[in-house]
């Protein structure tokens, strides 16, 4: 399944779309590249009010072993996490406040009440504040009211600067701590709802994968790319992108501000994903454009043996930095390294993901914490060659009692991006 410079695989029917079509948009009349898909966000199982339920009360069990008496939550991941709130941060805050006994509460601007209203389903306790009014104030107000005035609050990680500050200042006799033995705990290992809806994340991230893959030509930009990417994803039903690095700029583990064009003869690293009901999918693909060479062939094969002794090295009780481990002495067997030198791997082998692209726990030297059932992580030990070129080949995982098992195949071969 060569990639041919006219931009299509072989001679199937979307390549030859593809060769007609060279830019980002159809004209007007001219069919879409993307008519052929068919929404995939059907059927899916959203996480239900009752797990959320759960969750709260595992938050608030590990709050009291913690010590800690309430937990202050962001807008963000963790708020949406624990109630369902999609809730856009602004320099207005909007925050979940849980006990460690009793229901969570809502700090909002008075004139979001409604907006809260309709889609806060944990509770009755909503606090609101006027313009000319201190939001933080109204926390204090309703920490002392829950009874922890003189207690610890947890501060979840992603709380911004500005509104701890805030707090801490209208209330000095509390104590604030780290949140992180409550969020990362409940966050950190998967439920079967959680996984499924990776897995049609991951599924859906292939099937755009496939659709714009064979359009890449001599010439394209990373823009042209992306809007198609972009396309693609919206027409399988969700919001999501793959970005691309060509030639020299994939030798950057994360690109070149101003790339240039795609040419004949150059690696295509792309790296993307998407989120269904808030959960991520995160999958690169190397390949080349046109016949590939002797040392692109043996890089990406080097990459891949090492992406597959992590992979190997994965499972319940192992610890994370064994998997890292593992791919870095693929690269030292064959003269690369050692740790984060390049040629080789410049960065960690993994992390974690969910609800957020990166998250905890991260397949890294020096992390010993075990894998447990339900833990999700991705495998993307890439190898950079300074100058030359580079080669990622990502996908998550996750672990069950029997060992990992991959969201989406890995690649067979260089000119055989999907399994």
């Amino acid at each position: 399944m060569k990639i041919h410079r006219r931009g299509f695989f072989k001679a199937t029917a979307l390549g030859a779309v593809g060769t007609a079509l060279g830019t980002t948009s159809c004209s007007q009349g001219e069919a879409s590249p993307f008519s052929h898909l068919q929404r995939m966000t059907d059927g899916i199982l959203p996480i239900t009010d009752d797990e959320r339920r759960l969750r709260i009360e595992k938050a608030q069990r590990l709050m009291r072993e913690n010590r800690i008496d309430a937990l202050f939550l962001d807008a963000g991941t963790s708020m949406f996490y624990f109630t369902g709130m999609r809730w856009g941060q602004s320099e207005r805050m909007t925050a979940v406040i849980l006990p460690a006994q009793g229901e969570p509460a809502v700090v909002c601007p008075g004139f979001e009440e409604a907006r809260v209203r309709e889609i806060y389903r944990f509770g009755s306790d909503i606090r609101t504040w006027e313009e000319h009014e201190s939001p933080y104030l109204r926390v204090a107000q309703l920490l002392q009211d829950s009874g922890t005035r003189f207690g610890r609050v947890g501060m979840e990680e992603r709380v911004r600067f500005f509104l701890y500050d805030g707090i801490r200042d209208a209330a000095p006799r509390l104590e604030f701590v780290s949140g992180d033995p409550v969020t990362i705990e409940c966050r950190v290992v998967k439920s079967e709802t959680e996984i499924a809806l990776m897995q049609r994340a991951n599924d859906i991230t292939i099937e755009a994968y496939k659709a714009v893959v064979p359009l890449l030509h001599d010439g394209m930009t990373r823009e042209e790319f992306q809007t198609l990417a972009q396309q693609a994803h919206a027409a399988l039903g969700v919001s999501g992108g793959i970005g691309p690095q060509f030639g020299l700029a994939s030798s950057f583990p994360h690109g070149m501000a101003d790339p240039p064009p795609l040419r004949e003869g150059d690696i295509v690293l792309m790296d993307g994903g998407c989120g269904v009901d808030g959960y991520r999918s995160d999958i690169s693909r190397t390949v080349v454009l046109g016949e590939p060479t002797d040392r692109q062939r043996e890089m990406w094969d080097l990459m891949s043996r090492a992406k597959a002794a992590a992979f190997a090295a994965a499972g319940l009780n192992v610890p994370c930095e064994d998997v890292d481990n593992a791919a870095r002495q693929v690269y030292l067997d064959y003269g690369f390294g050692p740790e984060y030198e390049v040629p080789g791997l410049p960065h960690r082998t993994g992390h974690g993901i969910g609800l957020d692209g990166h998250e905890w726990i991260n397949l890294v030297l020096g992390n010993t914490r075990p894998m447990e059932v339900g833990m999700c992580f991705t495998n993307e030990p890439m190898v950079v060659l300074p100058n030359e070129f580079g080669v990622r080949l990502e996908d998550a995982f996750y672990v069950t009692e029997e060992g990992p098992v991959y969201f989406s195949a890995p690649s067979p071969a260089i000119d055989e991006p999907f399994g």
